[in-house]
This record gives structure tokens, C-alpha cells and sequence, in this order.
């Protein structure tokens, strides 16, 4: 328990810089981009649910997951990005998004313990449709280089914001944590199967 508290103290206090850094880069258009790209994610449900699923997902699997499962996803949202920059083009891209709300959501209320190579496979193809989404929306007169930094760092954060939930709820009810916890992934499974259909 002591390194789970370790590892995401720590994660969070690296992220907290980040957005700092990013920011740090002189000239109207840098700025703009970096808040364009942050804003993105924060922007749709389906994102924000699929991005703080993922990190409620590490949480409940613990050790290693905790931090090799956002970073997965991170990365690999990165590249999803960079294919939608470059225009190329990515069949099912809103329905792969709206999928994984609803997976990354049954997971959490399913409890999956799943080995952390799958887990990291799993939320990493669903980062590619949530990449290339901010890749092919970036405005034209935003910097490239720091719209990523944007989406990626909020991306981070809500990743981070997951962990913190399911941290929270763990240590304010040990009788109940996990019960709300899975009750938050099946509302967010719920909330995606609306996604896909069109409702929400």
C-alpha cells in the first residue's frame, strides 16, 4: 500500500508540473495550441468517462498497472494523434471512443483482474480512436507540437483524477469502496452503450 501511495503521489506531483512546462513556450500560437489540445479531452463526456475509467482501471489492478497503464494509453494516444495530424484516416474512429466507454466502464464494475500486459493492450487500442479524434481536430492555427502536449497532459491528469477516485473511495469505505467504485464503471458502461446509440 505504501508504494501504491509512493507511485501516485509521485505521478501527481510530476503532472502537476507539466502543464507549467508546456506553458513556458513563448508566442501567442504555442499558447494557443497547448490550451486547444488541453481542452479537447475535457471537452466530451466520452472521453472524460473513458480516460478516468482507465485510470480507476490501474487503481483496481494495482502494483506495475498503476502507472503502466495511463502511460500506455498516453503514448499510444500520442500516435493515434499523430495519424490524424498527418490526415490519414482511421475507420470507426466515434464508435471505437463510444466502445470504450462501454468496455473500459464493464471492466471497473466487473472488477477484471486482468494481467497487466492485457490491461495495457486493451487500453491501448482504445487509444488510438481517442488520439487520432484530437489529431484530426486540431485547429489549423494551432501549433502541432504543443496541441499534443496539451492532450496528452489532460489526458495524464484525468488518468490520474481515475486513480484518485478509486483511492479515495477505497480508503473512505473498506466494506463498501469497491462496491461504489464498480457501480461508477457500470453507470460509465451505461453512459457509453447511450454514446454509441446515439442518446447521450
Amino acid at each position: 500500500m505504501k508504494l501504491k501511495n509512493t507511485a501516485s503521489r509521485g505521478l501527481a506531483a510530476t503532472l502537476a508540473f507539466l502543464p507549467t512546462a508546456a506553458l513556458a513556450h513563448t508566442g501567442a500560437g504555442h499558447a494557443r495550441g497547448f490550451m486547444h489540445g488541453f481542452g479537447h479531452p475535457i471537452s466530451g463526456l466520452d472521453h472524460i468517462l473513458a480516460m478516468v475509467m482507465v485510470g480507476v482501471f490501474a487503481w483496481q489492478l494495482g502494483g506495475r498497472a498503476l502507472w503502466l497503464v495511463p502511460a500506455t494509453f498516453v503514448l499510444v494516444m500520442a500516435f493515434g494523434g499523430a495519424l490524424g495530424l498527418a490526415g490519414i484516416e482511421a475507420p470507426y474512429v466515434e464508435t471505437g471512443i463510444a466502445l470504450s466507454v462501454v468496455v473500459l466502464g464493464a471492466v471497473v464494475a466487473l472488477g477484471v483482474k486482468a494481467p497487466v500486459a492485457m490491461a495495457m493492450g486493451l487500453v491501448g487500442l482504445f487509444a488510438i480512436f481517442h488520439g487520432h479524434a484530437h489529431g484530426a481536430e486540431m485547429p489549423e492555427d494551432a501549433g502541432g507540437l504543443a496541441y499534443a502536449a496539451g492532450f496528452m497532459i489532460a489526458t495524464a491528469l484525468l488518468h490520474v483524477a481515475g486513480i484518485g477516485v478509486g483511492m479515495l473511495v477505497g480508503k473512505a469505505s473498506e466494506s463498501y469502496g469497491q462496491v461504489v467504485v464498480r457501480t461508477a464503471g457500470g453507470l460509465a458502461a451505461v453512459a457509453g452503450v447511450g454514446l454509441l446509440t446515439g442518446v447521450l
